[in-house]
C-alpha cells in the first residue's frame, strides 16, 4: 500500500466558507483535480447552489468557486489506502492538513462544511483540538457527494447542500 499525497488547498484572500473532504480517491488523484470521478456528485451540485457550471473546463470551476468565496481542501494531507474508500485509510499512516496556517492565512473563513462523515470525524479528532482556541467557526457535515454514499439519493443531496449557499 502506497503513501498518498492530496492536494493544496483551492482559497484566494477573503474566501467566507471552507468545503473539506477527507482525502482525494484514485480518479481524482490520477486526474490531479478535486472530485473528478465522473459519479460524484460534487460539481453538479455546486452548479446548482452556486451557478458554476460543472460542464467548465475544471480550472474555470475551481477559479469561479474560489472567486465566489468558497476554498476547497482535505482535512487528510497524506495517507495508506486501498482504492478509495475512506473506511480504507490506515488510521496509523494518517498524515493532517496544516490548518493553522491555513487558518491564519484566511481569517475570513467563518463556515467550514465537511463532505461526509469521513471528513467531519477525521477534522473533530485531528484538527479541532490543535485551533479551536484560535479560531471560531461553525463546522457542519452535509452528505457524501461520493458515488460510495449511494443510499442518499441525489435530491436529498441537494438540498442539503444548498446550506452553502451564502
Amino acid at each position: 500500500m502506497s503513501r498518498l499525497e492530496g492536494f493544496p488547498p483551492i482559497a484566494v484572500a477573503g474566501a467566507h466558507t471552507l468545503i473539506l473532504g477527507s482525502m482525494p480517491g484514485a480518479a481524482s488523484l490520477a486526474a490531479v483535480e478535486y472530485y473528478a470521478h465522473p459519479r460524484n456528485h460534487f460539481w453538479p451540485i455546486i452548479g446548482a447552489v452556486l451557478g458554476i457550471d460543472p460542464a467548465l473546463p475544471y480550472a474555470e470551476r475551481t477559479r469561479r468557486l474560489a472567486e465566489a468565496g468558497y476554498a476547497l481542501w482535505d482535512v487528510l494531507g497524506a495517507c495508506r489506502r486501498a482504492g478509495s474508500l475512506d473506511s480504507n485509510i490506515r488510521a496509523d499512516s494518517i498524515e493532517v492538513n496544516d490548518f493553522a496556517t491555513f487558518f491564519a492565512r484566511h481569517p475570513a473563513i467563518d463556515r467550514v462544511f465537511c463532505n461526509g462523515t469521513a471528513a467531519e470525524q477525521c477534522f473533530r479528532r485531528h484538527v479541532r483540538p490543535a485551533i479551536a482556541e484560535r479560531f471560531d467557526f461553525t463546522l457542519r457535515r452535509l452528505p457524501s457527494t461520493s458515488p460510495a454514499n449511494a443510499s442518499v439519493p441525489y435530491p436529498a443531496k441537494l438540498a442539503a447542500w444548498r446550506e452553502i449557499a451564502r
